[in-house]
Formats: C-alpha cells, structure tokens, sequence
C-alpha cells in the first residue's frame, strides 16, 4: 500500500486535516491519525469506560478548559490526576492565573516572587491566595469527615469551587471520581501536611483502591487517554492490571525509551505486563501534549459530528 501525500487546502476541516495524516500512515502524522480514530472510538461508544491520566504541566499549559469540557459533555469518565495539575485547577478557581511573557532570568524572578515553569510564569501572590483558601475548605470537610479517601477529598473540594471551568468543580457536579496518588507532591500535599499539624485529619491513599477496584470490574471496556507519564500514567495502567488491561488506549509522550522508564515506554510494552490486553487497540503519540492533543480531540469530535 503506497503513502498518500498529505494536501493541504484552504478552510478544510480538522477531519479533513486528520484523514490527510491517516492517509500517509507513516511517522508523527500516522500516529496523529490512528489516535484521532481511537479517541473518536473510545468517546463514541457507550459501553466504554474513558481513563484519562494528567501528568506534567497541563493545567498551566493552556489545556484546563479542555478538559473541563470534556467532563461536562460526558468524554470521560475517570481522571487520574498530579497534585500539581490539581493545584493549578484550584489556583484559577481562586482567582489566580498563568502568565506568558515574564523573562527568564530566574534569580530576578525569584527576587520577584515569581515561579517558572518552562516558559509559563506564576505568582506567589497568587499562591497566598490559594493556600489560604484551601486551608479554609479543610476546615470545613474535616469537621464533617475526619477520615476521607483522596478521591472523596477531592470530590468534596469540588463540591464547594464555584468556577463553570474548573476541573474539580465540574468532576464533582458530573460524579466523575479523580484519583491522584501522588496528590503529597505539590502545594496542595504541603498545605495538607500543615494543616495536619494541629488538626486530626485523616486522608487514606489505600481507600481509594476499593472505589476505584470496583470502577474497573465494573466495566465492560475501559479506554485510556494518557496524557505524559509518571505516576499518573502507571497508575491508570496498573488499576487495570486487576482485570486484564485496557482494552484501546492512546497515549502522547516527549520521553524516550531507551532508558528504560514507563514515561517513554511504548504503549505496546504495557501487553506484557496485562496492563493493556493482547488483541487491544494503542496509539503511541511522541509529542508536545498541550500541541497535539487538542488537535486529536478536535480530529475525533469533528469525525463523531459528521457521522
């Protein structure tokens, strides 16, 4: 079968866009291509339970209202989340923002009380704002569940963001459960071990297993977004280690291989561990995700309105 050259046109749609990639088939515009479908696939059928994995700097990224919209229209049904795309969501709930265009001198922006972040900029300003009012919103689901999972912490942190394009938020009102193991490692973790300080405030990594246990064999087909790597990937893998793997999945990473760790790992290599089944549908995406994966959304939402 010979390689289509890719044509490009005046106001084309992105379908169209992606069919052009499909139809070459080969390197980043093949994979782009096969992801879309899969995606498309994945979103269209209903007996298809979506896992969608946040690693790395997505929130601040530019992709916060993506994936608000995609919980409000029911695109996914489970997120497995960093602590720190979690405290990013929370900070623009609370008025904060990601700034562009700062400098990169980091000791001057440091003597500024600016953080950076590749090439996007925060504000310790905006910080304070936040860790005081998160420490508020403890104080108020403690007193009423002094022992809670981190999926239920959560939960109850969104029930109480009163923001139409918060992650959180919207998880809550949708009943979209967000897991997030590595939730310590980031400014929400640190402010939740201050608080412990002098309050009596359990929150139990161990119990969201159950919950989370009964999701997957509960399902008839999971699929899995994985958006970088990490723990956040590894964790969607491997909850659904409990009933064979992931039946069609997609993955975008910028890591490599070669030394061997899971963030650059080929989908395909989670089939030997029963991470994703033998026979299951994979997309391995090698780029930027904040580039290429609305481009992908964009590609399946066009194909599954056209159908």
């Amino acid at each position: 079968m010979k390689i289509n050259q890719i044509d490009i046109k005046p106001d084309m749609k992105v379908s169209e866009l992606i069919d052009q990639f499909e139809g070459s088939g080969v390197l980043g515009a093949g994979r782009v291509g096969r992801a879309c479908n899969l995606l498309a696939k994945m979103i269209e059928d209903e007996n298809t339970n979506v896992f969608m994995s946040l690693g790395g700097p997505l929130v601040p990224g530019g992709l916060r209202h993506v994936f608000a919209d995609m919980i409000k229209n029911h695109h996914v049904d489970l997120i497995v989340a960093s602590g720190a795309n979690i405290t990013h969501d929370l900070l623009e709930s609370f008025g904060g923002s990601h700034y562009k265009d700062m400098g990169a001198d980091d000791e001057e922006l440091n003597e500024q009380g600016i953080g950076r972040i590749a090439d996007v900029f925060t504000s310790s300003e905006d910080f304070e704002v936040f860790e005081k009012r998160i420490i508020e919103i403890f104080e108020e689901i403690s007193a009423v569940k002094p022992h809670i999972s981190i999926q239920e912490l959560l939960y109850e942190v969104g029930l109480r963001i009163d923001d139409e394009n918060s992650i959180l938020a919207n998880a809550a009102r949708e009943n979209v459960p967000i897991f997030a193991p590595g939730l310590i490692d980031s400014m929400f973790g640190l402010q939740l071990w201050m608080f412990n300080q002098d309050h009596d405030f359990i929150v139990d990594a161990v119990a969201d297993m159950h919950y989370l246990s009964d999701i997957v064999f509960n399902s008839e087909k999971v699929g899995g977004i994985l958006l970088g790597g990490g723990l956040t990937k590894h964790y969607t893998l491997a909850s659904n280690l409990l009933k064979g793997g992931l039946d069609l999945a997609i993955q975008i990473t910028m890591d490599r291989p070669e030394s061997g760790s899971l963030s650059g790992a080929p989908l395909e290599e989670a089939k030997s561990w029963s991470k994703a089944k033998c026979g299951s549908d994979l997309a391995t995406v090698i780029g930027d995700v904040t580039v290429l994966f609305p481009l992908i959304l964009a590609g399946a939402l066009d194909k599954i309105s056209s159908d």
